[in-house]
């Protein structure tokens, strides 16, 4: 089975996000299942020049996109045992950021029509293209309407992942001509157009052999109104090809017993992980009262808990919820460590609250890879109030280091934490059902008690969070076994 993985980032070479760290672990997953993989991706200059030290020049290439002739280079790179093809052009990807440009349009159209006109010169003939998000989804939709008639590609399928239905690509209804060079025929048009322009999200769900979202719970979601961001009718026009298969994350990369860049390495000890507490509150200047670490006292030593948020701040994130119980959060013995950026009304909140709270609240503004790893090994408890959330990175990272999430249940959110319940200790995680402030607030309170009153409990809860399975394993087992079925 030959699996040409196209995406716009993929670790460790660019990642911006989740769609980087699923391009980062799924090729390596899906080899070890069987599959002959090569992944291609734009080469961008924000990639570490280091990482890219021995890769070699295949050839050179024109691309034409309508009026417009552009030359690219093919690069190629073997990693960890993944054959990494790159699309080198400096007009395009040669700048300053990866994406937001005033281009975007053109940027992946060429990167799109690079990928199809290099495949009869790389020495490999994918079975199957499995194209990621907006920025790959012309691929399916130029395969069925600028190459169905060269018989090199009559046989090549399509699968197309959904990572987020909020970002589909949506432009002026000229670039199809004018800048993809393609004819607006009825039938292209009926397929693209989007209250006028180009969605070119919606061509690749109609023109994929198969779609596939990053969980179960998102693909049945994305199919109601609420959720669907104007594609739900779409997606239900198009259900029979619909497929949801979860995420998972790269568990040598997260894993307590040897993360270096944690404070103290541990596997099942709650009193190493109190270690790591006590260091952090350190590190962020709050008190370290409540942190266990303390010699000759246990982790639960005053049961004050350290929560964290680690992530985008935007209403997608759940953000408002916690701006409006904020007060009463506060109003708890507990301590909030939040690491992010996001949205100018929510970093500004955050740094009036971390002024009127200076014991209890400590926040980053930004992103720090080190001071991630270092909280989520801390903290006891990780807030996701997510309003929706297709798969979910933190939530997972978080029970691999025995940091019990509170999420709503939502998207993948709902298929990775199982609610804990009190009598028969199951479950990894606390969650609420509706969006809505004041249920959160009562879930937190909820995870507090348990965490100050019932150590049995919470050392359990510990246990089955740690024990999660998050591995891609049985995610690339289901992938191929899509891809074969497509084939055959």
């Amino acid at each position: 089975m030959k699996v040409l993985y196209v995406i716009s980032e993929a670790g460790p070479f660019l990642t911006t996000g989740g769609l980087g760290e699923a391009g980062g672990s799924l090729p390596a997953a899906l080899a070890s299942q069987g599959a002959e993989i090569c992944v291609m991706m734009p080469m961008y200059s924000a990639i570490d020049p280091a990482l890219l030290e021995e890769r070699t020049r295949m050839f050179d290439m024109s691309v034409n996109l309508a009026w417009r002739q552009s030359e690219c280079s093919i690069e190629e790179l073997e990693y960890n045992g993944i054959q990494y093809y790159f699309v080198n052009s400096d007009y395009y990807f040669n700048r300053d950021g990866v994406y937001g440009h005033y281009d975007e349009a053109e940027r992946y159209a060429f990167f799109c029509r690079a990928v199809l006109d290099s495949l009869p010169h790389l020495g490999f003939k994918p079975d199957v293209i499995h194209c990621h998000d907006w920025q790959t989804a012309l691929i399916p939709i130029l395969l069925k309407n600028g190459y169905q008639h060269d018989p090199f590609y009559y046989d090549v399928k399509t699968v197309f992942t959904l990572h987020n239905v909020k970002y589909q690509g949506v432009f002026p209804s000229m670039i199809v001509e004018e800048v993809v060079g393609l004819e607006s025929t009825p039938d292209l048009w009926e397929k693209i157009e989007f209250f006028g322009a180009v969605n070119l999200v919606k061509g690749a769900i109609y023109y994929a052999d198969k779609v596939t979202t990053v969980s179960p719970s998102y693909v049945l979601e994305i199919q109601d109104p609420y959720f669907g961001e104007n594609l739900d009718g779409v997606l239900r026009d198009n259900s029979f090809k619909l497929c949801g298969i979860l995420n998972g994350i790269d568990t040598q990369k997260y894993d307590p017993q040897r993360d270096p860049l944690i404070f103290t390495q541990y596997r099942s000890s709650l009193l190493k992980k109190a270690e790591n507490k006590a260091k952090l509150q350190e590190l962020m200047g709050l008190p370290t009262v409540g942190s266990g670490a303390s010699p000759g006292q246990g982790f639960f030593q005053e049961r004050v808990p350290l929560l964290a948020i680690i992530g985008r701040f935007v209403d997608q994130k759940g953000l408002d919820l916690l701006r409006a119980v904020f007060d009463e959060i506060m109003a708890m013995d507990l301590q909030l460590v939040v690491l992010g950026s996001g949205e100018p009304i929510y970093e500004d909140f955050l740094r009036e609250m971390a002024q009127r709270y200076p014991l209890k609240l400590a926040i980053y503004l930004g992103y720090d890879v080190q001071l991630a790893h270092r909280i989520y090994a801390a903290a006891d408890l990780l807030l996701m109030p997510s309003r929706f959330e297709p798969c979910g990175v933190s939530q997972m990272i978080a029970m691999r280091y025995g940091t019990i999430p509170i999420v709503r249940e939502t998207g993948g959110l709902k298929d990775t934490v199982k609610p804990y319940n009190e009598v028969t200790s199951e479950g990894n995680g606390f969650s609420f059902a509706n969006y809505n402030a004041h249920e959160f607030l009562e879930t937190i309170q909820r995870a507090i008690n348990v965490y100050r009153y019932d150590e049995v409990a919470w050392k359990g809860l510990f246990e089955n969070a740690r024990k999660s399975k998050f591995d891609w394993k049985d995610s690339a087992a289901k992938y191929m076994d899509l891809f074969k079925e497509l084939v055959q």
